[in-house]
Protein backbone atom coordinates (compact mmCIF):
# COMPACT_ATOMS: atom_id res chain seq x y z
CA UNK A 1 0.00 0.00 0.00
CA UNK A 2 1.31 3.43 -0.36
CA UNK A 3 0.96 6.66 1.60
CA UNK A 4 0.40 10.05 -0.91
CA UNK A 5 1.62 13.35 0.13
CA UNK A 6 0.76 16.73 -1.62
CA UNK A 7 2.64 15.39 -4.36
CA UNK A 8 0.02 14.71 -7.45
CA UNK A 9 0.63 11.46 -8.38
CA UNK A 10 -0.80 7.74 -7.98
CA UNK A 11 1.21 4.50 -7.82
CA UNK A 12 0.73 1.93 -10.63
CA UNK A 13 -2.68 0.58 -10.37
CA UNK A 14 -1.10 -2.99 -10.23
CA UNK A 15 0.42 -2.72 -7.11
CA UNK A 16 -3.34 -2.48 -5.55
CA UNK A 17 -3.40 -4.68 -2.70
CA UNK A 18 -5.89 -7.83 -3.28
CA UNK A 19 -9.33 -6.08 -2.29
CA UNK A 20 -7.97 -3.11 -4.68
CA UNK A 21 -7.13 -0.65 -2.04
CA UNK A 22 -3.55 1.16 -3.46
CA UNK A 23 -2.97 3.84 -1.88
CA UNK A 24 -3.67 6.15 1.44
CA UNK A 25 -3.74 10.25 2.19
CA UNK A 26 -3.51 12.64 -0.39
CA UNK A 27 -6.36 15.06 -1.05
CA UNK A 28 -9.51 15.96 -2.87
CA UNK A 29 -8.48 18.38 -5.12
CA UNK A 30 -9.95 18.90 -8.30
CA UNK A 31 -6.72 18.09 -9.90
CA UNK A 32 -5.70 14.95 -7.92
CA UNK A 33 -9.47 13.53 -8.66
CA UNK A 34 -9.02 14.00 -12.32
CA UNK A 35 -5.68 12.07 -12.64
CA UNK A 36 -7.47 9.40 -10.42
CA UNK A 37 -10.19 8.90 -12.54
CA UNK A 38 -7.94 8.75 -15.69
CA UNK A 39 -5.66 6.69 -13.84
CA UNK A 40 -8.67 4.14 -13.07
CA UNK A 41 -8.64 4.91 -9.54
CA UNK A 42 -11.80 6.07 -7.15
CA UNK A 43 -11.90 7.36 -3.61
CA UNK A 44 -14.02 5.79 -0.99
CA UNK A 45 -13.93 5.69 2.57
CA UNK A 46 -16.04 6.70 5.32
CA UNK A 47 -16.42 9.59 8.21
CA UNK A 48 -13.54 9.13 10.29
CA UNK A 49 -10.82 7.71 7.72
CA UNK A 50 -8.12 8.74 5.88
CA UNK A 51 -8.55 9.14 2.10
CA UNK A 52 -8.93 5.49 0.36
CA UNK A 53 -7.91 5.09 -2.86
CA UNK A 54 -8.85 1.75 -4.72
CA UNK A 55 -8.72 0.15 -8.16
CA UNK A 56 -10.26 -3.23 -7.76
CA UNK A 57 -9.85 -5.80 -10.19
CA UNK A 58 -12.61 -7.29 -11.62
CA UNK A 59 -13.91 -4.00 -12.41
CA UNK A 60 -17.65 -3.68 -12.38
CA UNK A 61 -19.01 -2.02 -16.11
CA UNK A 62 -21.60 -1.66 -18.30
CA UNK A 63 -21.47 -1.41 -22.00
CA UNK A 64 -23.93 0.86 -23.47
CA UNK A 65 -25.09 -1.67 -25.81
CA UNK A 66 -25.75 -3.98 -23.60
CA UNK A 67 -28.10 -2.31 -20.99
CA UNK A 68 -30.95 -4.72 -20.06
CA UNK A 69 -34.92 -3.18 -20.36
CA UNK A 70 -37.33 -5.51 -19.20
CA UNK A 71 -40.80 -5.36 -20.77
CA UNK A 72 -42.33 -3.63 -17.16
CA UNK A 73 -39.27 -1.12 -17.52
CA UNK A 74 -39.88 -0.42 -21.20
CA UNK A 75 -43.61 0.38 -20.20
CA UNK A 76 -42.45 2.85 -17.21
CA UNK A 77 -40.04 4.28 -19.74
CA UNK A 78 -42.99 4.98 -22.11
CA UNK A 79 -45.68 6.11 -19.59
CA UNK A 80 -43.33 9.06 -19.65
CA UNK A 81 -44.20 9.61 -15.62
CA UNK A 82 -40.91 10.97 -14.98
CA UNK A 83 -39.30 14.13 -16.06
CA UNK A 84 -35.68 13.88 -16.86
CA UNK A 85 -33.02 16.93 -16.30
CA UNK A 86 -29.04 16.95 -16.82
CA UNK A 87 -27.06 19.36 -14.58
CA UNK A 88 -29.73 21.57 -13.14
CA UNK A 89 -29.26 20.43 -9.13
CA UNK A 90 -26.36 18.56 -9.11
CA UNK A 91 -25.55 19.63 -5.14
CA UNK A 92 -29.67 17.91 -4.25
CA UNK A 93 -28.65 15.15 -5.97
CA UNK A 94 -25.59 14.19 -4.29
CA UNK A 95 -27.13 15.57 -1.03
CA UNK A 96 -30.02 12.65 -1.96
CA UNK A 97 -27.26 9.99 -2.33
CA UNK A 98 -25.28 10.83 0.77
CA UNK A 99 -28.59 10.26 2.89
CA UNK A 100 -30.64 7.35 1.42
CA UNK A 101 -29.89 4.06 3.85
CA UNK A 102 -28.04 1.22 1.67
CA UNK A 103 -28.27 -2.65 2.94
CA UNK A 104 -25.01 -3.73 4.53
CA UNK A 105 -23.95 -0.13 5.07
CA UNK A 106 -23.53 1.41 8.13
CA UNK A 107 -23.25 5.48 7.47
CA UNK A 108 -22.55 7.08 3.90
CA UNK A 109 -18.88 6.76 2.42
CA UNK A 110 -19.92 10.48 1.31
CA UNK A 111 -18.56 12.85 3.46
CA UNK A 112 -19.19 16.47 3.52
CA UNK A 113 -15.88 16.71 2.32
CA UNK A 114 -16.33 14.47 -0.63
CA UNK A 115 -19.27 16.32 -1.49
CA UNK A 116 -17.88 19.80 -1.99
CA UNK A 117 -15.24 18.11 -3.93
CA UNK A 118 -17.75 16.73 -6.33
CA UNK A 119 -19.37 20.50 -6.26
CA UNK A 120 -16.32 22.07 -7.16
CA UNK A 121 -15.51 19.02 -9.95
CA UNK A 122 -19.24 19.63 -11.34
CA UNK A 123 -18.57 23.55 -11.13
CA UNK A 124 -15.70 22.45 -13.47
CA UNK A 125 -17.93 20.66 -16.10
CA UNK A 126 -15.41 17.19 -14.67
CA UNK A 127 -18.95 15.97 -12.49
CA UNK A 128 -23.05 15.42 -14.08
CA UNK A 129 -26.04 14.86 -12.36
CA UNK A 130 -29.10 13.23 -14.09
CA UNK A 131 -32.41 14.68 -11.95
CA UNK A 132 -36.10 12.23 -12.13
CA UNK A 133 -38.65 15.21 -11.30
CA UNK A 134 -42.50 13.74 -11.04
CA UNK A 135 -44.84 16.66 -10.22
CA UNK A 136 -42.11 18.82 -9.97
CA UNK A 137 -40.19 17.04 -6.79
CA UNK A 138 -36.80 15.62 -7.25
CA UNK A 139 -37.50 12.11 -6.62
CA UNK A 140 -34.43 10.32 -7.95
CA UNK A 141 -31.14 10.74 -9.77
CA UNK A 142 -27.86 10.14 -9.90
CA UNK A 143 -23.96 11.70 -10.50
CA UNK A 144 -20.72 10.93 -11.57
CA UNK A 145 -17.59 11.44 -13.62
CA UNK A 146 -17.40 12.29 -17.49
CA UNK A 147 -14.05 11.49 -19.47
CA UNK A 148 -15.15 12.86 -22.65
CA UNK A 149 -11.89 12.86 -24.48
CA UNK A 150 -11.71 8.93 -23.27
CA UNK A 151 -15.59 7.70 -24.35
CA UNK A 152 -16.38 6.91 -20.33
CA UNK A 153 -18.85 7.94 -17.57
CA UNK A 154 -18.14 6.50 -14.14
CA UNK A 155 -20.88 6.31 -12.07
CA UNK A 156 -20.52 7.19 -8.63
CA UNK A 157 -24.19 7.09 -6.51
CA UNK A 158 -27.61 7.35 -7.28
CA UNK A 159 -30.71 7.41 -5.38
CA UNK A 160 -34.82 6.73 -5.72
CA UNK A 161 -37.64 8.28 -3.60
CA UNK A 162 -39.87 6.24 -5.82
CA UNK A 163 -40.19 3.03 -7.32
CA UNK A 164 -37.79 2.95 -10.89
CA UNK A 165 -37.13 6.55 -10.39
CA UNK A 166 -33.16 6.32 -10.44
CA UNK A 167 -33.64 3.32 -12.95
CA UNK A 168 -35.22 5.67 -15.61
CA UNK A 169 -32.73 8.46 -15.13
CA UNK A 170 -29.71 6.08 -15.70
CA UNK A 171 -31.60 4.89 -18.91
CA UNK A 172 -31.80 8.24 -20.07
CA UNK A 173 -28.22 8.54 -19.45
CA UNK A 174 -27.70 5.45 -21.00
CA UNK A 175 -29.06 6.74 -24.21
CA UNK A 176 -27.39 10.00 -24.19
CA UNK A 177 -23.60 8.20 -24.01
CA UNK A 178 -24.86 5.45 -26.80
CA UNK A 179 -25.50 9.52 -29.37
CA UNK A 180 -21.86 9.93 -27.65
CA UNK A 181 -20.63 6.81 -29.12
CA UNK A 182 -18.79 6.23 -24.93
CA UNK A 183 -17.30 3.13 -24.61
CA UNK A 184 -18.38 2.16 -21.41
CA UNK A 185 -19.78 3.09 -17.98
CA UNK A 186 -17.47 2.24 -15.08
CA UNK A 187 -19.90 1.24 -11.98
CA UNK A 188 -16.80 0.49 -9.91
CA UNK A 189 -17.55 -2.66 -8.03
CA UNK A 190 -19.97 -5.81 -7.96
CA UNK A 191 -23.84 -5.08 -7.37
CA UNK A 192 -26.53 -6.99 -8.48
CA UNK A 193 -28.66 -4.06 -9.05
CA UNK A 194 -25.77 -3.23 -12.01
CA UNK A 195 -25.88 -6.65 -13.21
CA UNK A 196 -29.76 -7.23 -13.55
CA UNK A 197 -29.48 -3.65 -15.36
CA UNK A 198 -26.62 -5.73 -17.73
CA UNK A 199 -23.26 -4.93 -16.06
CA UNK A 200 -20.73 -7.41 -15.70
CA UNK A 201 -16.86 -7.68 -14.31
CA UNK A 202 -14.27 -7.70 -16.44
CA UNK A 203 -10.73 -7.66 -15.96
CA UNK A 204 -8.40 -4.38 -14.75
CA UNK A 205 -6.34 -4.29 -16.97
CA UNK A 206 -9.49 -4.61 -19.62
CA UNK A 207 -10.67 -1.74 -17.86
CA UNK A 208 -7.56 0.25 -18.12
CA UNK A 209 -7.10 -0.72 -21.95
CA UNK A 210 -11.14 0.64 -22.77
CA UNK A 211 -10.04 3.68 -20.50
CA UNK A 212 -6.81 4.09 -22.62
CA UNK A 213 -7.67 4.00 -25.52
Amino acid sequence: MHFLTEKLWFPPVSDAEEDGLLAVGGDLSTERLVLAYASGVFPWYSEGQPILWWSPNPRMVLFPEKLKVSKSFRKTILSEKFTITFNTSFADVISNCAKIKRDGQQGTWITSDMKNAYINLHKQGVAISVEVWQDKQLVGGLYGIDLPQRKVFCGESMFTKVSDASKVGFYHLVQLLKKKRYRLIDCQVYSKHMESLGAEEISRQQFLQHLNC
